[in-house]
């Protein structure tokens, strides 16, 4: 565990001593960094991977990227004021990712899941000239949580895999369903997949994202 930067994180380091491709893992909401980290394994050996644990501890266990409350007028809704905090911290510690670790500055991924999927979105379309491509699982768009107003012109270079169980019992897929037609009205690449399961990653669905990823590293 790496305390250095502005938020710990665990690493798994490239077969390349420079310039290595690096691939960021944003895991979901009251989990941690050695979650999304049993696919490091998995993937490309030529990607620096860094999984990043969310700011916000819960109780017994586990951290959030932000609070998710539950009111009995507003019903669940999620902290929009945090999520941004979380969305610029992320941002800032790709930065400081760069200037430590012996990457490329021009091949930074996301993978992200759940709340870590649409803070994902969030960091992509905030801070686009740090991003290359997004792999966002079993997350939504949130709006909320973008700049105002959206410049299209500086989304070109972005390409998106996005995937979602279609029956997902945390995030609708109705919800995930939206992803692809708002990133076709930002002329944003993208791949849309759902496969048949709940608010996880199937199979097949992880085989998907790695074929997809290697082809773009």
């Amino acid at each position: 565990m790496n305390r250095d930067l502005s938020l710990e994180h665990i690493i798994r380091k490239s077969s390349l001593t420079e310039n290595a491709p690096l691939l960021i893992l944003l895991h979901g909401y009251g989990s941690d960094e050695n979650d999304l980290f049993s696919f490091a394994n998995e993937l490309p050996k030529e990607l620096f991977i860094i999984s990043v644990k969310a700011p916000y501890p819960m109780q017994p266990h586990g951290n959030a990227w932000y609070a998710i409350n539950f009111d009995a007028e507003k019903g669940k809704w999620s902290d929009n004021e945090q999520a941004i905090l979380s969305r610029d911290l992320i941002a800032k510690f790709i930065g400081e990712a760069i200037e430590t670790y012996p990457v490329n500055k021009d091949s930074v991924s996301l993978l992200g899941f759940s709340q870590g999927c649409i803070l994902s979105y969030a960091v992509a379309l905030t801070y686009p000239e740090k991003i290359k491509n997004i792999v966002a699982l079993s997350g939504y768009v949130n709006p909320d949580i973008f700049p105002k107003p959206i410049q299209k012109e500086d989304y070109a270079h972005l390409d998106f895999y996005c995937s979602h169980g279609s029956v997902d019992q945390v995030i609708p897929v109705d919800w995930a369903r939206q992803n692809a037609p708002y990133l076709s009205k930002l002329n944003i690449k993208h791949k849309y997949s759902e496969f048949p399961v709940g608010h996880g990653v199937a199979p097949q669905n992880f085989y998907e994202l790695k074929e997809w990823l290697s082809a773009r590293i």
